[in-house]
């Protein structure tokens, strides 16, 4: 059975994982980072690891892949452990008929870095990967060490609610059936027009071959499907932050927005989540955080997760007149 499954999985990674050509200095990525393949959650999920020293988990939103990160991994494994998995659906993971609310795709992950012999953790979601790291952080609030949120709030917030009745895709890609049969065949179109350039301020961000590569991973066989599905359970995400919401989480958070983008949206949640948080935004950038400005973003990551961790008082002792995206602040209890 071990081997058959073996035998399986490689296959479906030959089939699916990008071409590391495409990857900046091809070579030194190949050395650091490598490719695999575990069961989790009853799902199989691709990821790649490579650097030392302790993890960060990067998830990416749609339309992407673990390939999302490529341009930040290097800098962030100089230092750590970076481990970027493609979530339930999108790239060589597996692709079940469901549950895809957040989470369930949260609860892959933790049990993918337990699996990994980590019992904390960092961890940075972007787009729908905010909407996966919140839940993973809210519940499991003793084994993350720092969250980092880039660009869209989670769901069941107000700043959520605001972004909610101004993305069009977020209510066309939540019917059912319809949307998979418009975009068939058109892939590209949908993706690089409607997203990769309409949401991007550095125009450069993207190459032919970047977004022939996130083509190929959701024209395969039911990952638009898949990837469709992630909104279809919206309703659900809801329901379970709300919960959570309740009680705001207690590491240190992140907020940080594209100044082009989401980040006066990052800035206006970050009280509704957290207690201590530090908001900020990153200049000439859109949407697409770590593919329009990697060097920013990944100095921005590393000077919060390896800086020291003062308490909420202190901070706002030292810092009394500092604005609020600047500094580790506590909100009001």
């Amino acid at each position: 059975m071990i081997w058959h499954w073996s035998v399986v999985a490689l296959f479906a990674l030959a089939a699916t994982a990008p071409v590391r050509a495409q990857v900046p200095n091809p070579s030194e990525f190949k050395r650091t980072f490598t490719d695999h393949v575990a069961l989790v959650n009853g799902v199989r999920l691709h990821y790649v690891i490579g650097g030392a020293g302790s993890p960060i988990l990067l998830v990416h939103g749609f339309p992407e892949t673990w390939y999302a990160w490529r341009k930040v991994m290097p800098k962030l494994a100089e230092h750590h452990t970076v481990i970027v998995p493609d979530l339930r659906g999108a790239g060589a993971s597996g692709r079940p008929t469901g549950p895809y609310d957040t989470g369930t795709m949260a609860e892959d992950l933790h049990q993918l870095v337990r699996q990994l012999g980590y019992d904390s953790i960092d961890v940075v979601g972007h787009d729908v990967g905010v909407a996966v790291s919140y839940p993973y952080a809210a519940a499991h609030r003793g084994e993350v060490r720092h969250l980092v949120l880039l660009d869209v709030p989670p769901q069941g917030t107000a700043a959520f609610e605001k972004l909610r009745s101004e993305a069009w895709n977020w209510g066309f890609q939540a019917i059912p059936d319809m949307p998979e049969t418009l975009v068939a065949g058109r892939e590209r179109a949908y993706l690089d027009e409607g997203f990769y350039k309409a949401l991007s301020q550095n125009k450069t961000a993207f190459s032919r071959e970047d977004v022939d590569e996130y083509v190929r991973a959701y024209s395969a066989p039911g990952a638009m499907h898949a990837a469709f599905e992630w909104y279809r359970a919206f309703p659900e995400d809801i329901r379970q932050n709300r919960i959570q919401l309740k009680t705001r989480l207690e590491m240190p958070v992140l907020m940080l927005g594209g100044a082009q983008s989401g980040a006066s949206l990052m800035r206006e949640t970050a009280q509704e989540i957290a207690i201590r948080y530090e908001v900020g935004s990153v200049e000439n950038c859109g949407h697409w955080m770590a593919e329009e400005q990697p060097e920013a973003v990944s100095t921005r990551i590393l000077a919060f997760i390896d800086s020291p961790e003062p308490s909420a008082s202190r901070a706002l002792m030292q810092h009394p007149h500092r604005s609020r995206t600047s500094s580790l602040q506590a909100a009001p209890q």
